[in-house]
């Protein structure tokens, strides 16, 4: 199982796209570290794939 971490600290996109990411839409402004399963990324991108949430919008660095 692969589990996707989102550091918002750490994203390249911090800041401009942060409003329209689907990790400040389900929880807010954070400033920690989220873990995210296969589960609940196939479960995420179908609903984004389907209009009902922001696709994630994580960037990271190199």
């Amino acid at each position: 199982m692969d589990i996707l971490h989102v550091d918002c600290a750490t994203c390249q996109a911090r800041g401009p796209a942060c409003g329209d990411c689907v990790i400040s839409v389900l929880l807010g402004p954070i400033g920690s570290e989220v873990e995210l399963d296969d589960q609940e990324q196939a479960a995420l991108a179908a609903m984004a794939g389907s209009g009902l949430l922001p696709p994630l919008r994580l960037v990271v660095g190199q």
